[in-house]
Formats: C-alpha cells, structure tokens, sequence
C-alpha cells in the first residue's frame, strides 16, 4: 500500500473535528449513564445482595474482578455518581472519564451477569473509553463552542461511530453465523413470536397482517446488512441513514417496548454538536441587530407624542 493511501486510511479514521462536539458528547453521555443506572442496568446493586447467583462474564474472569458484594457495589455506584456530575461538567473530564469508564464497565459486567447481554451498550461502553483520550483546551462552558479542531478529537469520535454501525451489522452477522441458515431469520415468524411474548397493542395488531411483519423482517435485515455505508456518506445523506435507524428503533418500541436508548443516544456522535454554540451565537446576535435597528424608530415616534 502507498503512502498516499495509508495516509488517506489514517486520515479517515482520524478526522479533524472541533472539541466542541466532544464535549457535548462528554455532557450527554455521562448524564445518561446515570439515568442507565436508575433505568436499564439498575440491579447490579441488588446482585451484590445475592453473590451466590453471580456468573461472573468473560471480561471479568480475565481481569479477576471481585464478586460483587454490598460493600463494593455500593462504592461503585457513589464513585459514579460522582464522577459522571464532574465528567458532564467539562472542568475534570480527563481525570473524571478515566474514572467512570473502568467503573461502568464493572456495573455492565455486574449488571448482566445473569446470562442475558445486550449489546445495545456496545457504542455506550466504547465511548466512555474513548472520550477521556481527547485532551481539552477549554473548560466549563467554553468547551461547548471550542472550534478547535483536532485529529485526537476525530479519532474518539470515529470510534464511537463505527460501535454504533457494528451493533447493528454485528447484530446481522449473529442472524447468518449459523450452518445452512438460507434466509431462515428473515423469512421466519420471529416477529410474529416476539410479539406474542412481549404483547402490545400495536404489535396484537399486526398479528392480523403477517405480510407486514415479514416485510419488516426483511428491511430491518438489509439495513443492518447495509448498515456500515453510513460510515461513508457525507451531509445529509448521512442525516438520512441516521434518522432511519433512529426511526427503526421507535418501531421496536412501539410494537415490542424495547428501546434500545444506549445505542440511539450515541448516534449523536454523528450530529455536528460543535454548530450549537455558533448558531445561537448568531440567532442572539440577529436578535440584538433587529432590537437595534427598531429603538431609532420608536424613539423618535415617542418624540413626537411628547411633542405633541
């Protein structure tokens, strides 16, 4: 491979990015990480209670984790706590991520160590790794308008982009690892299943139209298949590809009641964050150019009143 194209590899996968869109990221995903404590992984504490049925995941055997207890469940949760309300901040965000990052990924581990793993925390949990990377040159408020751009800043967010593709075409490949599956997901009633095991007035309803839920099937195999085009499109386009996959999410809600919020908030990391500060910056601006341009006129109407 040539120079020219190694540096082209290198390059997309290190785009130069302001650190505003960082730092909006940092604010948003350590508040959601408390809010995925309270609501979606939210028994770790309550497996501490009963070590006895902890089956301890791959990760955590590797690196020897403890078996949780209410003594270090109790300490993780304050620890995170703490940290996601300084890290959202952006006034410690280095030394606060590098806290909460190894932290949840203990919760996560805690939290689904009951055989049941949802990769809907993939983009969430590679995020957290990655933004403590990015080193900030502003603090506070500032860092939500700071257009410096930086390749350290590319980086994190390409990561978090390319976990969020890969839950979906990784979801596609788990659908074809196995031998001789011929088209036998989407062709299959596993909606017809789902639905039934997770009843809903919507999905009762499309019982009655079974060529509805195979089409469903179909589209939502394709996108996934097709899912890492998106890492490729540019503007709206992309703007299209995103909002499609945030589209299927809401018909998973409304038709089984899963959410999938962990990976759908980190899709964010494909909105350009870093224009928020600048266009109210501008929307203020225009505001007081027209509020300017307006006291001249009633001014001098009072004038006349007064003269009058």
């Amino acid at each position: 491979m040539s120079s020219t194209r190694l540096s082209r590899v290198a390059g997309w996968f290190t785009p130069r990015i302001a650190l505003a869109r960082v730092a909006w990221l940092r604010t948003i995903l350590y508040l959601f990480v408390i809010l995925d404590m309270h609501a979606f992984v939210r028994d770790t504490r309550l497996k501490g209670e009963h070590p006895d049925l902890y089956q301890p995941l791959l990760l955590a055997r590797i690196f020897h984790l403890p078996t949780p207890s209410v003594a270090n469940t109790t300490a993780l949760y304050v620890v995170l706590i703490v940290a996601c309300v300084i890290g959202a901040t952006n006034w410690f965000p280095r030394i606060a991520g590098w806290i909460v990052a190894p932290a949840f990924t203990w919760w996560v581990l805690i939290g689904m160590s009951d055989g049941k793993v949802d990769h809907d925390h993939l983009a969430l949990v590679v995020a957290l790794w990655v933004l403590p990377t990015v080193k900030s040159t502003s603090r506070g408020r500032a860092a939500y308008g700071d257009q410096t751009r930086s390749e350290a800043a590319g980086w994190a967010v390409r990561c978090v982009q390319i976990s969020v593709i890969a839950t979906y075409f990784l979801s596609w490949v788990a659908k074809v690892r196995s031998p001789g599956w011929n088209f036998s997901w989407p062709s299959s009633a596993i909606l017809t299943w789902a639905i039934v095991r997770r009843p809903h007035p919507v999905g009762e309803w499309l019982l009655h139209h079974p060529w509805m839920l195979h089409v469903m099937q179909w589209v939502g195999f394709i996108a996934e298949f097709l899912s890492p085009v998106i890492l490729w499109l540019k503007g709206r386009w992309q703007l299209i590809g995103a909002l499609f996959f945030i589209g299927f999410h809401v018909a998973n809600t409304a038709i089984l009641l899963i959410h999938f919020l962990p990976t759908v908030v980190c899709w964010l990391a494909f909105a350009p964050l870093e224009r928020v500060v600048p266009w109210l910056r501008n929307r203020r601006s225009d505001r007081d150019t027209g509020e300017a341009e307006q006291e001249p006129e009633g001014s001098g109407q009072a004038q006349q009143q007064a003269g009058a």
